[in-house]
C-alpha cells in the first residue's frame, strides 16, 4: 500500500518551493514567515541567506506543532553584491543589464526546524552564465509578469532560461529550493524519505 506523503510546514509563500516538495512527494503545508530580510553592513551572502533562513524556520515554528518547518531564503549574487527582487521595471533592467554576458551565484540558505527544538541548516550554491542579452531582449523579457518576484529579476524555469547558457551546480537552487540540501538535511534528521510521484 502506498505510504502517505510525509507533512512539513513550509514557510515560505513561493509557488515554485511548494511545487518542488509536491513533486518529489511530500504535502507541504505552507505558512509564510515574514522576517526582515535587510542585509547587515558587511553580511557575507552565504551568511545573509543563511541567517534569514534559520529565522524564517524559527519564526513558523509556533504554528507548526509537532511538524518539521522547512525554511529558505535565495539571493542572486554578482562580485560579491547580493541582488534582491527588483522594486520597478528601472530595477529590474539595471539587474538584467549587468547579468548580462557574465557569470553569477545564486546562494539559497536552508533551514529544517525539527519538533524537538534542532535546527539543521546548510547553504546551496549554484555558478550561472548568462548570454549576451540585447537590449530588445530585456524590454521584452520586461513585457511579462517573470521578474517582479524574483531575486536577479529572472526566473530560471520560465522565458528567461532562453539566457541562460551554462549552470554550474543544482538547477533547483536557481528555482528556489535545492532538492538536494533538502534531502540531505532530511535524511540526517532520520526523518522518513517521501515516494517519488513526479508530475503528470
Amino acid at each position: 500500500m502506498p505510504t502517505a506523503p510525509p507533512r512539513l510546514v513550509l514557510a515560505s509563500a513561493s509557488p515554485r518551493r511548494r511545487d518542488l516538495l509536491r513533486a518529489v512527494g511530500f504535502d507541504p503545508l505552507v505558512r509564510p514567515a515574514a522576517v526582515d530580510e535587510t542585509p547587515r553592513a558587511g553580511e557575507d551572502p552565504a551568511a545573509y541567506v543563511a541567517r534569514l533562513a534559520r529565522a524564517k524556520a524559527e519564526a513558523a515554528v509556533p504554528g507548526a506543532p509537532g511538524l518539521p518547518v522547512l525554511a529558505a531564503d535565495t539571493a542572486v549574487v554578482l562580485a560579491g553584491t547580493i541582488l534582491g527582487k527588483p522594486v520597478d521595471r528601472d530595477e529590474a533592467r539595471e539587474m538584467l543589464t549587468a547579468l548580462s554576458g557574465r557569470w553569477h551565484e545564486v546562494l539559497t540558505g536552508i533551514a529544517l526546524a525539527l519538533p524537538g527544538g534542532d535546527v539543521l541548516d546548510g547553504v546551496a550554491r549554484t555558478e550561472v552564465r548568462f548570454a549576451e542579452l540585447a537590449g530588445e531582449e530585456i524590454e521584452a523579457y520586461l513585457a511579462g509578469d517573470e521578474p517582479w518576484d524574483k531575486a536577479g529579476a529572472y526566473a530560471i524555469q520560465g522565458a528567461a532560461g532562453w539566457f541562460v547558457p551554462e549552470v554550474r551546480g543544482s538547477v533547483s537552487n536557481v528555482i528556489g529550493l535545492p532538492l538536494g540540501l533538502v534531502r540531505e538535511l532530511w535524511t540526517r534528521a532520520g526523518l522518513p524519505l517521501p515516494t517519488l510521484r513526479g508530475t503528470s
